[in-house]
Formats: C-alpha cells, sequence, structure tokens
C-alpha cells in the first residue's frame, strides 16, 4: 500500500487520511530547524505502516530543505535511531 502524505504548511503538520481517519506528524520551524513534537496515528490505522509513512515523507522533507531536525516526538527520534541514513539530519 502506497500512502499519500502531504505537508500541510497551514497547520504546521505532515498528514494522511486512510479510510476516512487522520494521522499527523506535527512540527514547527525555526532558525534552519524543524522540531517534531508529536506523531498520531488513530488506532484504527496502527499496523498498517502509517507512522513510518509519515516520518519518511517529513525527514526526507527535512533534508530536500537542508534542515536540522529536533525530534522531541518519541516516535520520529525512534524511526531515526532505526534509519542509519536519517541520522546526520540530528540537531546538534
Amino acid at each position: 500500500m502506497s500512502t499519500q502524505v502531504r505537508n500541510n504548511e497551514a497547520e504546521s503538520r505532515f498528514e494522511t487520511t486512510v479510510d476516512g481517519h487522520l494521522a499527523v506528524a506535527e512540527y514547527f520551524l525555526g532558525d534552519g530547524r524543524i522540531t517534531f513534537t508529536h506523531t498520531e496515528v488513530p488506532e484504527q490505522l496502527e499496523g498498517q505502516g502509517i507512522g513510518k509513512a509519515l516520518a519518511k515523507a517529513a525527514l526526507d522533507h527535512a533534508r530536500a530543505k537542508n534542515l536540522k531536525v529536533v525530534p522531541q516526538c518519541r516516535f520520529i527520534a525512534g524511526y531515526i535511531e532505526r534509519n542509519q541514513e536519517y541520522q546526520d539530519l540530528v540537531a546538534e
């Protein structure tokens, strides 16, 4: 299954809707950094890779925009730990 994730800049979140359920990865921008604060996947969508799709899209966006990542959200932090190709994005 391919999950379409979009950056909703007005709401400061990456989001996708599956079967009428909204999943989000919230962030705020500042000083060349993107700080991920919260990721939420509805219970009905758990186990379908939705959180991974959100994290990947968000981190790919950060790389494309040359943003350093501050992973305050445990889910995004865990995704970065498991996927070494994103570890260079983490702000010191």
